[in-house]
């Protein structure tokens, strides 16, 4: 029985390694939104905890809900829930030590790419 499980566990220290590297403040490169990325339940979320004033589309507590998981490629990839517009899109998250790339897509068709630098 312990040989069975050794494959099941080993499976998860990439996902919470991978993870891990997900979490904390995070600055997006246009400088409109800093998130804090955090568990909430078995997901993930990136809640906003700065919005520039003059924008309105967003507001600091507005938080999107990742369900990812690692891939191959070093990549986290899944969905992701916008609860503020009730939109879910596919989601792969690229994070090379402080940086980190989001794309999200609906319907495969209509993607967007954010970058994003760790706050120390």
């Amino acid at each position: 029985m312990r040989a069975a499980l050794l494959p099941l566990l080993l499976s998860l220290l990439p996902t919470t390694a991978l993870a891990d590297g997900f979490f904390g403040a995070w600055a997006r490169g246009d400088g409109i939104a800093r998130v804090k990325v955090e568990r909430c339940g078995a997901q993930i979320c990136m809640t906003d905890t700065y919005i520039r004033p003059d924008v309105t589309s967003e507001k600091v507590g507005d938080k999107v809900i990742f369900d990812v998981k690692p891939q191959p490629d070093g990549t986290l990839s899944g969905s992701a829930y916008d609860p503020q517009r009730d939109l879910r899109f596919s989601v792969v998250v690229t994070i090379a030590g402080d940086r980190m790339t989001t794309k999200g897509c609906v319907l495969a068709v209509v993607c967007k790419s954010e970058s994003w630098t760790r706050i120390r």
